[in-house]
């Protein structure tokens, strides 16, 4: 499925927070990005990231080896194997800011190649 078949049936607060992420996701280096009926997965050797589209909000998860807190976290973070995954509920591109982008990078980072 292309991102563009994605887009277009899901509802409209979906594309541009998810637009913003995968714009900042070309900036950390080479990162696959697999559209599928559930969400938007984000890879390098294997998943490192996911965009859910929810009701009201986009829900942006990932694992880091810390726990970090933030206003869009309404979920409790799951520990994991010896990862701490975490989940931001995005409700406009401007929630997506440089602490959560900081932390998306250092997920990006310690993700195997």
């Amino acid at each position: 499925m292309s991102l563009e078949d994605y887009f277009s049936t899901g509802p409209p607060h979906e594309r541009p927070v998810c637009e913003a992420v995968l714009d900042y996701a070309d900036s950390m280096g080479p990162v696959h990005v697999e559209p599928l009926s559930v969400g938007i997965f984000l890879k390098k050797a294997q998943t490192f990231a996911q965009l859910r589209p929810m009701q009201r909000w986009v829900a942006l998860s990932f694992g880091l080896s810390r726990r970090v807190d933030h206003p869009t976290m309404t979920r409790k973070v799951v520990p994991y194997a010896g990862r701490s995954y975490h989940v931001f509920n995005l409700r406009t591109p401007e929630d997506f800011d440089d602490r959560i982008r900081g932390w998306l990078t250092e997920s990006y980072l310690d993700s195997p190649d």
